[in-house]
């Protein structure tokens, strides 16, 4: 088996970049949720702060990457100026447009909150460290940019992959 040069990174930016963004989601709201005086003692906060700084920075970093590499290595193939790029095939059909008039306008822009919201994340736990378990409000507002970072994701990531079914950056 073998890539182009663009399907190489056609993975990368979808499957090696997203698997890391969604192991690293999984563990970090896990930890976050469970960060609570009830739940761990004091060297549970240590261990699960240790894993918290690693998942939410890995998070982080995932989503930087995925937007990077869509934004400026994926995306130009999409938008070519030639007749057969994914961008014409998509406008030349009526029954296709838009997926590239809402699906692709709303995916290019609403990934790049993911990044910006997973860092905050990032900056809050590093930010707080340990004393992260007797803030509720901080926790509780932690976990919802956390979880609306990975909205976001999904949402443009589902975008790409139902735009990239219709018309492949080949």
């Amino acid at each position: 088996m073998s890539f182009t040069d663009r399907e190489l990174w056609g993975l990368v930016h979808g499957m090696v970049l997203g698997a890391v963004f969604l192991l690293a989601f999984a563990g970090g709201l896990a930890d976050l949720y469970g960060l609570r005086t009830a739940l761990v003692t004091g060297a549970g906060v240590v261990e699960r702060m240790r894993r918290l700084r690693i998942g939410v920075t890995a998070m982080a970093v995932a989503a930087w990457g995925t937007v990077i590499t869509g934004t400026w290595v994926v995306y130009p193939w999409y938008r070519e100026k030639t007749p057969d790029s994914p961008k014409s095939q998509l406008l030349a059909d009526p029954e296709t447009a838009d997926w590239h008039e809402f699906g692709m306008e709303w995916k290019e822009h609403l990934a790049w909150l993911s990044p910006i919201l997973a860092t905050t994340v990032a900056f809050i736990v590093l930010y707080y460290g340990n004393t992260l378990v007797r803030h509720n409000r901080v926790r509780r507002t932690t976990m919802l940019l956390y979880v609306l970072a990975f909205a976001f994701a999904a949402i443009a990531g589902a975008f790409g992959a139902l735009i990239t079914k219709v018309a492949p950056v080949e």
